[in-house]
């Protein structure tokens, strides 16, 4: 009888350990589970903010795809600032522009040549889109962008304005002084000196028969989201993310 009393309780004392276990284990697969999905959906989130903005546009004109993630400007531009000025103010440019020069004798011209022949919406529209394509293509990452010109640009800024920094302070100085909405280049022009022209609205150098090499965007929309109202700090911490290796590449394909 006492034997018998002692099999039963340890075979009550073994499914009781059993069901420990066995829920012990369902609850740490659970948890697995859990946070393998919690990481999944961490890893997709991070997946997606570091794919590079693409928009779909029909037409002649399309966006050019960017050579970063819209998060990648961060901190000096936000993402945020990417996705609605790439995404929304760019891209709506371009799509008014095709919109407007279907089926007219613009559809054969290139961006450019549109510029310098049009006026009203049409110029608007043209002259933002060449803007923005100079403007977003200039830019790197910080930790990979080129903080400042070599070779012959580097010597022509010396030439023109004594040094780099003391260009840059110009340059500041002069887009800071942008009344409203416009642009600030730096641009080489027909006498084949390096200019800072400043432009407003959606106008560009090329209507001054001058070529740009470093666009920077005066548009609210360009810094308001990062700086509110405060431009001259967005125009200070731009220097961050200009790739001075692209405006090189623009400086060496027209410098005579």
């Amino acid at each position: 009888m006492k034997h018998t009393f002692i099999s039963r309780l340890t075979t009550t004392l073994m499914a009781g350990i059993v069901a420990i276990a066995l829920v012990s284990c369902n609850t740490n697969t659970s948890q697995k589970e859990g946070n393998s999905e919690q990481s999944q959906t961490t890893e997709e989130t991070a997946t997606v903010a570091a794919m590079p903005l693409k928009v779909a546009i029909e037409g002649k004109f399309q966006l050019p795809d960017l050579p970063y993630a819209a998060d990648a400007l961060e901190p000096v531009m936000g993402r945020e600032t990417v996705e609605l000025h790439y995404g929304k103010h760019y891209a709506g440019y371009l799509k008014t522009l095709n919109a407007l020069i279907k089926d007219t004798d613009f559809e054969q011209m290139t961006l450019v040549e549109i510029v310098k022949a049009s006026e009203g919406k049409l110029f608007n529209q043209a002259g933002q889109s060449l803007n923005h394509y100079y403007f977003f293509l200039q830019m790197a990452p910080e930790e990979q962008a080129k903080k400042q010109p070599e070779g012959k640009l580097a010597e022509a800024i010396e030439k023109t304005f004594g040094s780099f920094e003391e260009f840059k302070e110009k340059f500041q100085s002069e887009a800071a002084s942008v009344f409203g909405s416009g642009w600030t280049f730096l641009a080489y022009d027909k006498e084949g000196n390096l200019v800072i022209t400043k432009t407003q609205n959606a106008d560009n150098p090329v209507t001054k028969d001058q070529e740009p090499l470093l666009a920077v965007d005066v548009w609210e929309h360009s810094y308001y989201l990062d700086y509110r109202n405060v431009r001259a700090d967005y125009l200070k911490n731009i220097w961050k993310i200009i790739d001075w290796s692209v405006i090189e590449q623009r400086y060496d394909a027209v410098a005579k």
